[in-house]
């Protein structure tokens, strides 16, 4: 796939037009009117692009819809993708388009003529984000997947300049949070998960990794039990971004992440195990989303903070009916080994809340797969305790078209998680499976923490090819949160 260092913004030249080698897509508005490009590629193809637009197909298409011409005649491109986009087309809608004529990019260089359209950043931005794929363990493969080059020429690139930027460094961060989520187990372990999070500090984020006897010692007891089944040791990292005041408390995100889980000892049916290397996935949005802050130079103070464990039935593993005693100090009655996930979360969670104090916490996790009997793989489920920050994590997700519903909480819950030997159990059974989950964790949210829980089992992965990835992973929540720190972080 191209890298976003193979991405670039100019100004508008047509002088050699004809001579652009690979893909050209141009922007043609939904009237058919054709603009400065329009007119002279037009001329160029000796009118093909008039016929074009004045076809049944072009008045059939939708605003974002692209098509193709093939070797047009008076150029050297291998095609000319028309895209049809009014000039203030809306930033959903543009990046939409951009996606779906990335999706006709080929293996060639690609040359984009936005002209004058305001919403250039969108466009680029959803071409850059559907030319992602993962293709790091095949072997016979271009290295290059794709385009080499994508050149953007607006007719006011310096007005679009730190947009631009700003867009490519999101695009980062959420092709980060792809590749970690695409990664097979037995590369990414926790090991090699924690070193990949200590190169962030090339970006200035200070990154601490806290081993088995750190966690020890600090009683994360809750989330040892989940890993001490495995060969590869848990760990908890921290990643700070400092880029508020000195003194500012910071907003903190912890992600579950189970470098792959078995079940444990309630063994999963072996069908579709091979999806739970992905079971690191809000572990991964943290990380992105903390790459993207620090990309971009974001003007406040996060904490991301992951548990990093691999849940395996052995001779050590945790067991059904074991008592294990969280870093808070309440009890949990394990019964069932394969709900770890919010064993691990609720230690991170105190850890947080006990070291920095933050002006609120956001969780997330691959966690239930009732979510998805739910909301299927439209919506990440969304708990919070807080009606403030819960809009406005719902406004930042409607702005960026990562869907996401809020769910219920309430004490009448609390009753299914009650535990004959210790403060709770760590399931409550089947019934309202993803709120029983919310009301465990909200246990280990401190009265005066803003909180929110989002459940992304349905959403971290999808069934096939999305909007704006050819890959099943999707990078979901990495564009949201960035927005949402943005305007409660970053607007005063």
């Amino acid at each position: 796939m191209p890298k976003t260092s193979d991405l670039h913004l100019v100004e508008l030249d047509l002088t050699d037009i004809a001579t652009f080698d690979g893909r050209v897509v141009m922007i043609v508005a939904g009237d058919g009117t054709l603009d400065q490009i329009g007119r002279k590629l037009n001329k160029l193809t000796k009118g093909a692009i008039a016929r074009l637009v004045a076809s049944a197909q072009f008045e059939k298409m939708k605003q974002g819809e692209c098509t193709s011409l093939a070797f047009p005649a008076g150029m050297s491109a291998v095609a000319i993708d028309v895209v049809k986009l009014d000039r203030r087309a809306t930033v959903d809608v543009a990046r939409k388009a951009g996606a779906k004529a990335a999706q006709s990019r080929g293996s060639s260089n690609v040359t984009i003529l936005a002209g004058l359209l305001k919403s250039t950043t969108d466009l680029a931005m959803g071409y850059a984000l559907r030319c992602y794929d993962f293709l790091d363990h095949k072997t016979n493969r271009d290295d290059d997947n794709g385009a080499t080059q994508i050149t953007v020429m607006s007719s006011k690139a310096d007005d679009h300049r730190d947009a631009f930027d700003t867009a490519l460094c999101l695009v980062d961060g959420v092709n980060f949070t792809r590749d970690l989520v695409n990664e097979p187990a037995n590369i990414l372990h926790t090991s090699e998960f924690a070193n990949r999070l200590l190169t962030l500090q090339n970006l200035g984020i200070d990154v601490e990794v806290l081993d088995e006897e750190a966690l020890g010692k600090l009683g994360m007891g809750a989330l040892l039990g989940v890993g001490q089944g495995s060969a590869c040791p848990s760990k908890v990292v921290v990643m700070h971004w400092k880029g508020g005041a000195k003194d500012e408390r910071p907003f903190a995100l912890v992600g579950k992440g189970v470098c792959f889980d078995t079940g444990g000892i309630s063994l999963k049916p072996a069908g579709g195990m091979e999806d739970m290397t992905s079971d690191m996935g809000g572990a991964a949005v943290v990380a992105g989303t903390m790459m993207a802050l620090a990309k971009r130079g974001a003007k406040a103070n996060v904490v991301g903070l992951v548990g990093l464990v691999e849940n395996m039935p052995s001779s050590t593993a945790q067991r059904p009916g074991d008592v294990v005693k969280s870093m808070k100090g309440d009890t949990i009655e394990v019964i069932n080994t394969d709900a770890e996930g919010r064993l691990v979360l609720c230690d991170v969670m105190w850890y947080a809340q006990d070291r920095f104090n933050p002006t609120g916490m956001i969780d997330l996790a691959t966690l239930t797969g009732a979510i998805i009997i739910g909301l299927g793989h439209e919506n990440a489920g969304v708990f919070s305790n807080d009606d403030t920050l819960c809009n406005a994590l719902l406004s930042a997700a409607r702005a960026e078209d990562e869907g996401a519903w809020r769910m219920p909480l309430g004490d009448g819950y609390d009753a299914l998680l009650k535990s004959r030997i210790a403060d709770m159990k760590n399931i409550g059974g089947r019934p309202a499976g993803s709120i029983t989950a919310a009301q465990f964790l909200q246990r280990f949210v401190k009265p005066q923490t803003p909180w929110i829980h989002l459940d992304i089992a349905g959403v971290c992965q999808t069934p096939g090819a999305s909007t704006y990835s050819a890959s099943r992973a999707s990078g979901w929540g990495v564009r949201t949160l960035n927005r949402l720190i943005s305007e409660i972080a970053e607007s005063n």
